[in-house]
C-alpha cells in the first residue's frame, strides 16, 4: 500500500498543509492501493503565489528558450514511458492499449507545442496597428481522471509555450500517476514556480483556483455541471476559460453503409477507454429497415470484446475507475430497462469471474427512443443505445437533438453524401468512415460540451491575448 504525501510548489516537493487523507482502491481488484494526503486552500494559495512570482521572468523568455524547455519535457516523459504505462494500468485500470496511447500522447504534446511555437507569429499587422499576442499570466489547469497524463501534458505544453506559468489541480483519483509524472517533469529543470501541481478536491483546491484574483485563465476538462460552476465563479474576476465538457455523441450508419465494416468501428467508438470517454459514440443511429441487422452485428461485436485484466494486451474493456462510477453505470442500465428499451446484451451486475473489481457487463440497448434517459445523459461506461431512424433528415435531427455537441461519427458508402451529413452534425469534431487521431485538429464542443478549443494552433491561441498598438511608429 502506497502513501502519497507530497505536492509540488515553487520547484520543490512539499508536504501539504491540508490534513485530509483519502484512500484509493485498485479498480481491478478493489484492494486498498494508496492513501493520499490532500492539499487545501492554503497550499493552493502558495502555489499561485509561486506561479505569480515566476511569471515575471518566464513571460520574457525567448522563443528559443521555451522551445528548449519543451524539448526537455518531451524527452523526460518519453524516457519513462514504461513506468508511466504500468502506473496508469494499475491505478486507473485503463487497458494496456489505451494506457500506452495516453502516455505516448502526453510526450508528443510537448513536441507539438514546440512545433507550433517555432513558427508562430506573435506580432502581425491589422491595418495601421501592430497586434502583439501576449501571454495571459498564471493559468489554472484542472484535469480529470480518465487520461491523466494526456490532459496534464497537453494543457501544460500549450500554457508554457505561450509564456504563462501554471498551477495544476489533477484529479485526486489519479494521485499515483500524478506523483510519478511530477517527479518526471521535475527532471526537465524548469525555473522554480513555473510549474506547480496541487492534488486536492475540487471544492477546495479547484474552488480556490476559480476565485483567486491572480489566476488569469482556467482550462478545465470534466463534467458539464462542474464546468458551469467554474464558469460562474470565474466571471467574478473575468478569468478566461476553456471548458472541455461532457458529450452524448451520435454515430450515424447511413443506409448505404457496409455494416460489416462499420459496426466494429461503431462499437470501438462506443467503448473506447472502457466507455469512460467524453467523445464516446454512445448513440448509434441506424435506418429502421436495417435495424434487425444492426442489432445482430452490434451484439456480435460487443460480445467479442475481452473484458478483464487491464494488463492483458487483448483486453478492450477494463474496470470502472471507482465503485461510485460502477454504481452510476449500474443505475443507468437499470433505468434503460425500466424505460422500456430492449436489452440486447449485457445488463446489470458484473461479468462472470470478475466479481472482485469494478467491471461492467458491456451493454447494448435496442429500440431506444431519443427521449429516454440512456439516450440523453452521459453514462461514462460501456453502454450503447441503438436508435432507429426513418430517413437521412430524421437521422440528422436525432443526432442533433441533444444538449451536447462534442463529437460525431458518420459511416456511409457514398463519401460525398457522408460528408454532407457530417457537415450538418452540430459538434466540435466529426469522424467520417473511421476513427482518427490528429493532434493538430482542434478539440472541444458546441453547446453544453464546452467553450473554446484545445490542441494545435487553435488550442495554443487560447493561452494568448491580442494587444493592439497604434501610433507605435509615429515619433513626436
Amino acid at each position: 500500500m502506497k502513501t502519497i504525501d507530497k505536492i509540488y510548489i515553487g520547484g520543490e516537493f512539499a508536504t501539504p498543509h491540508g490534513t485530509e487523507v483519502m484512500e484509493l482502491f485498485n479498480p481491478a481488484t478493489s484492494a486498498l492501493a494508496a492513501r493520499v494526503q490532500l492539499a487545501d486552500e492554503v497550499d493552493t494559495q502558495r502555489a499561485i503565489a509561486a506561479a505569480t512570482a515566476a511569471y515575471k521572468s518566464w513571460r520574457h523568455t525567448t522563443r528559443e528558450q521555451r522551445m528548449d524547455y519543451l524539448q526537455r519535457l518531451h524527452d523526460v516523459v518519453a524516457q519513462h514511458e514504461a513506468e508511466m504505462i504500468a502506473t496508469m494500468v494499475e491505478e486507473y485500470g485503463g487497458p494496456l492499449t489505451i494506457s500506452t496511447g495516453t502516455t505516448r500522447r502526453a510526450a508528443a504534446s510537448f513536441a507539438s507545442a514546440k512545433k507550433i511555437l517555432a513558427n508562430y507569429q506573435f506580432e502581425r499587422q491589422a491595418g495601421t496597428a501592430k497586434v502583439v499576442m501576449e501571454p495571459l499570466g498564471v493559468v489554472g489547469l484542472i484535469t480529470p481522471w480518465n487520461a491523466n497524463y494526456g490532459f496534464i501534458c497537453s494543457k501544460l505544453s500549450m500554457a508554457l509555450a505561450a509564456g504563462s506559468t501554471v498551477v495544476i489541480k489533477p484529479s485526486e483519483l489519479s494521485s499515483a500517476q500524478t506523483e510519478l509524472l511530477t517527479r518526471i517533469l521535475h527532471q526537465a529543470g524548469l525555473p522554480a514556480g513555473v510549474l506547480n501541481i496541487v492534488t486536492g478536491r475540487g471544492d477546495t483546491v479547484g474552488a480556490e483556483i476559480t476565485r483567486h484574483p491572480d489566476i488569469a485563465k482556467i482550462s478545465f476538462t470534466g463534467s458539464t455541471a462542474v464546468g458551469k460552476a467554474i464558469a460562474r465563479g470565474a466571471v467574478d474576476t473575468m478569468k478566461r476559460v476553456t471548458l472541455e465538457l461532457g458529450g452524448k455523441s451520435p454515430t450515424i450508419l447511413l443506409d448505404d453503409a457496409d455494416f460489416a465494416k462499420a459496426m466494429p468501428l461503431a462499437i470501438a467508438a462506443a467503448t473506447m477507454n472502457s466507455g469512460q470517454a467524453c467523445l464516446a459514440g454512445t448513440r448509434l443511429l441506424v435506418p429502421q429497415h436495417r435495424l434487425e441487422e444492426a442489432h445482430r452485428l452490434a451484439v456480435e461485436q460487443m460480445e467479442a470484446l475481452q473484458v478483464g485484466n487491464p494488463r492483458d494486451a487483448a483486453t478492450k474493456i477494463g474496470p470502472m475507475v471507482t465503485q461510485t462510477q460502477w454504481q452510476r453505470v449500474q443505475g443507468y442500465i437499470r433505468k434503460g430497462i425500466e424505460e422500456g428499451a430492449t436489452l440486447l446484451t449485457g445488463g446489470a451486475g458484473k461479468p462472470a469471474g470478475l466479481e472482485d473489481g469494478w467491471f461492467v457487463r458491456p451493454t447494448i440497448f435496442g429500440n431506444v427512443r431519443n427521449d429516454m434517459t440512456i439516450a440523453r445523459e452521459e453514462i461514462f461506461g460501456p453502454v450503447l443505445s441503438i436508435i432507429p431512424y426513418r430517413d437521412e433528415e430524421d437521422a440528422i435531427a436525432i443526432a442533433n437533438d441533444t444538449p451536447y455537441g462534442l463529437h460525431g461519427y458518420v459511416f456511409g458508402g457514398d463519401l460525398a453524401r457522408a460528408n454532407r451529413v457530417a457537415a450538418r452534425i452540430v459538434a466540435g469534431r466529426v469522424f467520417v468512415n473511421g476513427l482518427y487521431d490528429e493532434p493538430e485538429a482542434p478539440f472541444g464542443g458546441f453547446r453544453q460540451s464546452g467553450l473554446g478549443r484545445e490542441f494545435g494552433i487553435f488550442g495554443f491561441e487560447q493561452y494568448l491575448e491580442p494587444k493592439a498598438l497604434l501610433g507605435y511608429d509615429h515619433p513626436l
